[in-house]
């Protein structure tokens, strides 16, 4: 084996473990599931250093690891869809690994930030819909019965998804403006 796949597969699993890790220590957790914590960050520097296929394996894997660790599963569908595809789709931010690692090699800071930016957004946005696709077919019993079932979902997995997609962008672009060369992919 090469030591770029064996460099791929440490960090993958590296950086998956540690997004369980802050998973588990949330800065807010809601009261139905989903919290604002700094767990997306490692999935968004996987991707974000191994392109596509990096970030989709690590967020495959986080979502398995979630549903490890207790996650609250009505039937595969939905495990399917809140962990499976959920935390997997964070890992499309990998789609801007390349024009993120050119825009540090030649110093751009604003192209930097708008890369990382609309990663950490496309792979948020995905997430969130998954949430809240889910939050309509499988929680909408927990809807207060005077709103309807769709507005109930984007109310509660945006207080929490929103929160988290602005800390993931100021966090991982403070991450890639102090340590540009560390965040590189140096294999």
């Amino acid at each position: 084996m090469s030591s770029k796949k064996t460099l791929f597969m440490v960090e993958v699993a590296v950086f998956t473990a540690l997004a369980l890790v802050l998973d588990l220590l949330p800065a807010f957790k809601m009261p139905n599931g989903g919290s604002i914590s700094f767990a997306m960050i490692p999935i968004f520097i996987v991707a974000f250093r191994w392109g596509l296929k990096g970030g989709l394996l690590a967020g495959l894997l986080w979502g398995v690891l979630q549903m490890a660790f207790g996650a609250y599963i009505l039937n595969l569908y939905q495990a399917f869809i809140e962990y499976g595809f959920a935390f997997t789709a964070l890992g499309v931010a990998g789609i801007f690994a390349k024009p993120i690692q050119q825009a540090l090699k030649d110093g751009k800071v604003i192209k930097r930030l708008t890369y990382i930016t609309l990663g950490v957004f496309i792979g948020s946005g995905l997430r969130f819909l998954a949430h809240f696709y889910a939050g309509i077919v499988f929680w909408g019993s927990s809807a207060p019965e005077d709103q309807p079932v769709w507005l109930f979902s984007l109310i509660y997995n945006g207080s929490y998804m929103l929160p988290s997609f602005i800390l993931s962008t100021v966090v991982v672009f403070f991450l890639f403006i102090k340590q540009p060369k560390t965040l590189l992919q140096s294999a």
